[in-house]
């Protein structure tokens, strides 16, 4: 069973900078695959969660959140259309957020940011730890991600739709 590695909030802005790619290599015995430059990886061998979380801790430079999920979990988001009614549009970004842990509540979705007049940030519906929506390219949507941590009440990292797409293929090239 493939194991998704996600860190939390690495390689933004120049702050909790390392090479994801040169981590990678050095988690080859656990054939690690790095899908691109914000701390995402795929993890093909068997390992305890408990294990992945101290190999990665002792590798990196700093410390940050290390959120772990079962391949299959990616394989079954992928699974939904979650866009069907919101055709691509150049101006809006697809995105999934993973929560950290269940949160004890959630709001009902869709939701809206903000909650009057044009919306910036939608999310248009959770899936166990999985928060999918999309957002317009907008200076004002960074604050907007950043407020998931309160709305769900559990730290939250945030991915391109294209990440998880990335993920998905990496996970069909091996066993999910």
């Amino acid at each position: 069973m493939a194991l998704v590695v996600l860190l939390r909030g690495v390689n933004v802005g120049g702050h909790r900078t390392f090479r994801p790619s040169r981590l990678a290599e050095e988690l080859k015995h656990l054939e690690a695959v790095n899908i691109g430059a914000a701390g995402t990886f795929v993890i093909r061998r068997p390992v305890s969660r408990a294990q992945l979380r101290g190999e990665f801790a002792r590798r990196l430079p700093f410390d940050t959140e290390i959120l772990i999920c079962r391949g299959r979990e990616i394989v079954r988001l992928m699974s939904r259309d979650f866009f069907s009614d919101h055709p691509v549009r150049p101006d809006v970004v697809r995105f999934v957020s993973f929560l950290s842990r269940s949160p004890r509540s959630a709001p009902s979705t869709p939701l809206s940011l903000p909650s009057t007049g044009r919306w910036l940030l939608r999310i248009v519906a959770r899936q166990d730890r999985f928060v999918v929506g999309m957002y317009r390219r907008h200076m004002k949507v960074i604050g907007y991600l950043g407020t998931l941590d309160r709305v769900f009440g559990v730290p939250v990292t945030t991915r391109n739709w294209n990440t998880i797409t990335a993920i998905a293929r990496v996970l069909e090239d091996g066993a999910t």
